[in-house]
């Protein structure tokens, strides 16, 4: 019989009263606001407007009303776009690193201790980055560009091979 990981009930429950009403509407209308002010279309605006801005200043003789219009809009679009994007950044990065670990996990020759390795230290990232460094140098040193090897197995098959070539 194999090992199976199973969702529990309760992680169930906790995510149906994460999912509430409110909160799934925030995340429609962050997605939607996030993918509308990434479009080319409203750059253009936003240019166009502050150009219709300068053009007016002016007819306003550039009075302290007139630049406060334009301070204010952009100081509370920037406030609210932050907290927006920001919403929708971390979904899609929690998106992204279930499928990468989905791919790991699915690989048998993929180490399986670099699921979630996002959740490392800086230090411990530093010390696996080191760790791809000495495995990048022993592939050049084996002159294939397609040897790909995990964690666990990159030390023990260079050794092998090096022996094979002795």
């Amino acid at each position: 019989m194999k090992n199976s990981i199973n969702i529990e009930d309760a992680d169930i429950d906790l995510v149906n009263k994460k999912n509430n009403g409110l909160s799934r509407t925030f995340e429609k209308i962050s997605s939607y606001i996030t993918k509308q002010a990434g479009r080319p279309v409203t750059s253009i605006a936003s240019i166009v407007l502050v150009l219709v801005w300068a053009a007016t200043g002016p007819l306003f003789g550039y009075s302290e009303n007139w630049q406060l219009i334009i301070n204010t809009s952009t100081t509370i679009i920037t406030f609210l776009m932050v907290f927006v994007i920001q919403t929708s950044a971390n979904k899609d990065t929690i998106a992204v690193q279930i499928k990468l670990n989905e791919l790991i996990a699915s690989s048998k020759f993929a180490s399986n201790r670099l699921i979630d390795v996002e959740d490392l230290t800086a230090a411990e990232l530093e010390l696996l980055k080191n760790f791809y460094v000495k495995l990048s140098k022993l592939a050049e040193k084996e002159k294939n560009l397609f040897a790909s090897h995990s964690i666990d197995e990159a030390l023990k098959f260079h050794n092998r091979k090096s022996k094979l070539g002795d």
